[in-house]
């Protein structure tokens, strides 16, 4: 896994637990703010070819 790949994924990762804390804490602002972090991390991984969820599989095995 290259750099970029890994970095991304490793991006992706961090916005999923900070929205998790987000909702469970019941910060709608922050929340949202999260969810908008992700949609573009998971744009972009897209833009390059990145599946997250199939890269994170894959490291997870």
């Amino acid at each position: 896994m290259d750099a970029f790949t890994a970095g991304i994924l490793q991006r992706i990762q961090n916005a999923e637990q900070d929205l998790h804390r987000a909702l469970e804490s019941g910060d709608e602002f922050l929340a949202e703010v999260e969810q908008s972090e992700l949609e573009d991390l998971r744009r972009l991984a897209a833009e390059h070819g990145v599946d997250p969820v199939h890269e994170m599989h894959r490291s997870a095995a």
